[in-house]
């Protein structure tokens, strides 16, 4: 499980906007990566929302915004045209990312136990560090917390 002061995992996940993001790409700056269960649910459209509303301010301070999930470059395209996101969605269709940052996990509903993303979010900072980590994210002001954190790098 990816924690604070750990090294990044590596990724490369195609997004629907450009080829690819991945570990490499990123070197030499600060980024968040959000990973959340699914495309245009609610909790996942408020987050999404949330981060694309203040990607200007993200911006500023240097810190591009991922969000992963599981979902296709299709669908992540679907999402963000209806939703006029801004930030970038990367997809982990095969779920090694979500497995690499400890996030693919079992969860339980009315008694069903299901594999699923558990929402997390993971401030790097431009060496690679893993900053901040918030596990379990109840997205009610957690874009205000992550961006607080990085505006501490």
């Amino acid at each position: 499980m990816t924690d604070v002061g750990q090294p990044a995992p590596d990724f490369d996940m195609p997004t629907d906007t450009t080829d690819s993001i991945s570990l490499a790409d990123m070197k030499g700056k600060n980024f968040v990566l959000y990973f959340y269960p699914k495309d245009d649910t609610p909790g996942c459209t408020k987050e999404a929302i949330g981060f694309s509303e203040r990607i200007k301010e993200f911006e500023t301070l240097g810190v591009t915004v991922i969000g992963v999930s599981k979902d296709t470059v299709a669908k992540h395209a679907k999402f963000r045209t209806k939703h006029d996101l801004s930030v970038i969605l990367a997809s982990d269709e095969e779920g090694k990312t979500c497995e690499a940052y400890g996030v693919w996990v079992e969860k339980n509903m009315y008694g069903r136990k299901y594999m699923g993303i558990e929402r997390a979010t993971f401030l790097v900072d431009g060496s690679g560090t893993v900053r901040n980590v918030w596990r379990k994210v109840k997205v009610k002001d957690h874009v205000d917390a992550v961006y607080e954190a990085a505006s501490a790098l």
